[in-house]
């Protein structure tokens, strides 16, 4: 793929891989592990505050170091990255209103990652945050080949809920109790969801103290309310991560 223009410095020394999609040009970045492929792929998909969100490169370097080739994907286009709160919030907005496109988006980045000579197409999982774990939770509806499909504190309801039988991924999500954009009634009707569809592997986790935004340690700088980290919930969140990861893959 071609090479996205600018970039932020938190990507530095990861690779640039270019989509387009419905005549927005995406802008996602890639840490690679040592070890040579084709290896499992990890897809990590940003919050509402866009791709340059420092978690989403924390992120992509922890599991590259794991062997997973690790993408950070682009859910608003190249334009943005970097963009203010309220330009990206204006994003965020625009996706949720037109759920089809953002549904078919998530396959997209899902195609471009599965077709890659370093990926094995068979080995791929996808993780995300806030509005990526909505993200996330749409691949897996979609009935791509993902094996493994986690949302951290993620914004659960959809306009399409998943069919019977197409849904071949292992879903996790990690909640909140007190997550004001993931209430406790939205967490029920996940799972209500995941059992009506014959989901055969998933798992609901609620963590009584966590809020929303619970794995971002730089969460108290949002100023808002019902958004904070919790240290506990992120370690115990990001071990069962990695228990699931080997499990389905052996990394």
């Amino acid at each position: 793929m071609a090479e996205c223009d600018g970039g932020v410095g938190m990507f530095d020394g990861m690779e640039r891989i270019e989509l387009d999609h419905e005549g927005t040009r995406l802008c996602g970045y890639v840490a690679v592990p040592d070890t040579p492929g084709p290896a499992p792929a990890l897809l990590v998909m940003h919050s509402a505050l866009g791709i340059a969100h420092a978690v989403n490169e924390r992120t992509a370097r922890k599991f590259a170091a794991l062997g997973y080739v690790a993408i950070c994907t682009d859910m608003y286009g190249a334009h943005l990255e970097g963009a203010s709160m309220e330009v990206t919030g204006e994003a965020f907005f625009a996706n949720l209103a037109a759920p089809d496109l953002q549904r078919a988006r998530t396959v997209a980045w899902f195609e471009a990652v599965a077709s890659r000579p370093d990926v094995d197409e068979q080995r791929i999982a996808a993780v995300g945050f806030c509005y990526g774990g909505n993200t996330v939770l749409e691949l897996a509806r979609s009935g791509a080949n993902l094996k493994v499909a986690v949302s951290y504190h993620g914004v659960l309801n959809t306009h399409a809920r998943a069919e019977p039988g197409v849904v071949g991924a292992h879903v996790v999500a990690y909640c909140g109790a007190g997550d004001p954009y993931a209430p406790l009634e939205d967490v029920d009707r996940l799972r209500s969801e995941l059992r009506d569809a014959g989901v055969a592997n998933y798992q609901i986790t609620v963590f009584g103290a966590a809020v929303h935004g619970f794995t971002d340690p730089d969460a108290a700088d949002l100023q808002l309310e019902g958004v904070a980290y919790d240290a506990l919930s992120n370690e115990l969140s990001w071990n069962d991560t990695l228990v699931l990861l080997r499990h389905h893959f052996g990394h």
